[in-house]
């Protein structure tokens, strides 16, 4: 399919979206005055068209990133080289929905149509469909033609591919829990650190005595400083079977490289724990005790972590011990009203994340991202340092 290339996207507002939806749905119902939804070139990046009947609508080469499509009817929609990256399509259903790459075409003075030529190569310009950090879990994708998409980091947690052609896609880092692979093309995809039903490493039920006493022995220790109980070491370990540690007393915990994706560690103690290199990614933390703690390198993608503790752990009166999470991807991740302050933040990535509230006083930024982060009410003086 070819389409004239356009030079700008139009910027569509809430009200504009819901018009063209209101005509969409005229079409849909058989009734007067319907239109087809046509989305193609046009810019709905952050919109909410949630619950929305889009069935055959044409968002080809749309810009959708951070939009809500949560429970969103996309039916046979073409989405050919859309851009949806961060959007919310948690129980969207896009069965038979047209997700191949689009190429790009101009017209010539004579009217004419030729397609663009990429400066890389001789073939035409191919925009893929782009799914990265996008939330997709419950998706019906249904014999959805996925070919070479980009799927790098998306959470596609009980989705539903049966059918779908997946061939040459980037699945790299991508959530895939619940989902039914012995039904999909995959020849070709790149599956890279996708994270399966399959253990990532160690799991609970490998350690030498079960986990309660495992837990009710190390929250002993802490609470005896060290003189009862004893530490536990989950280095490496898939945690995920747990599903909850919420409010446990995991103060020092060794962890590092562990499994925590999806959680509910809201209200954990776990200040001065070891949580280097961990997958943290979509894991509830508010109101975690988080002071002291190592996240360098961590995942904390699309983390709850509002109202956390990141400061610093007092050692003694004359040594602190900040919060590290230098090389942290933290995509995403809403941090409003936590405490930052002095935390290691250099090279982190924290592009889209919600710091409205938070606490960044003394934080280390240097080389932070924060492209697009919103930091509606963080101090000014940590807004200059961020640049």
């Amino acid at each position: 399919m070819q389409h004239i290339r356009r030079t700008s996207f139009a910027k569509l507002t809430q009200q504009d979206v819901a018009a063209v939806l209101a005509r969409h749905e005229l079409l849909q119902s058989g009734r007067m005055g319907g239109a087809r939804a046509v989305f193609a070139f046009c810019d709905l990046g952050g919109l909410d068209l949630s619950g929305a009947r889009l069935d055959w609508g044409n968002f080809f080469g749309a810009d959708l990133r951070r939009a809500n499509l949560g429970g969103a009817r996309l039916r046979r929609a073409n989405l050919r080289g859309a851009c949806l990256r961060g959007a919310d399509l948690t129980g969207a259903d896009l069965s038979e929905a047209d997700l191949r790459e689009g190429t790009i075409a101009e017209r010539e003075r004579s009217a004419n149509l030729h397609l663009v030529r990429s400066d890389r190569t001789s073939g035409p310009l191919a925009v893929q469909t782009d799914f990265t950090d996008a939330t997709m879990k419950g998706c019906r994708l249904t014999r959805a033609d996925l070919r070479r998409a980009i799927l790098c980091g998306a959470n596609l947690e009980n989705a539903e591919l049966s059918g779908s052609d997946l061939s040459e896609a980037d699945l790299s880092s991508a959530i895939l829990t619940g989902v039914r692979l012995n039904t999909v093309a995959t020849h070709g995809a790149d599956m890279t650190g996708a994270l399966t039903d399959a253990a990532t490493g160690r799991e609970p039920g490998d350690l030498a005595s079960p986990i309660a006493d495992v837990l009710a022995q190390h929250a002993r220790w802490v609470e005896t400083d060290g003189r009862e109980g004893g530490p536990a070491d989950f280095s490496r370990m898939d945690l995920r079977k747990l599903e909850s540690l919420s409010r446990r007393v995991l103060s020092a915990l060794i962890a590092p490289g562990a499994n925590f994706c999806g959680m509910n560690l809201e209200g954990a103690m776990l200040q001065g724990s070891n949580l280097r290199g961990a997958d943290l990614r979509y894991a509830r933390l508010g109101g975690a005790d988080l002071r002291g703690v190592n996240l360098s390198g961590a995942r904390l993608d699309h983390a709850d972590l509002r109202a956390a503790k990141l400061g610093p752990l007092t050692i003694s009166r004359a040594r602190l011990l900040p919060a590290r999470l230098e090389g942290a991807s933290a995509r995403y991740a809403d941090f409003r009203g936590a405490d930052l302050r002095r935390a290691n933040l250099m090279e982190a990535d924290l592009a889209h994340a919600l710091l409205s509230g938070a606490d960044l006083c003394g934080a280390d930024l240097d080389e932070t991202d924060l492209a697009r982060a919103n930091r509606a009410t963080v101090k000014r003086e940590i807004i200059a340092v961020a640049g």
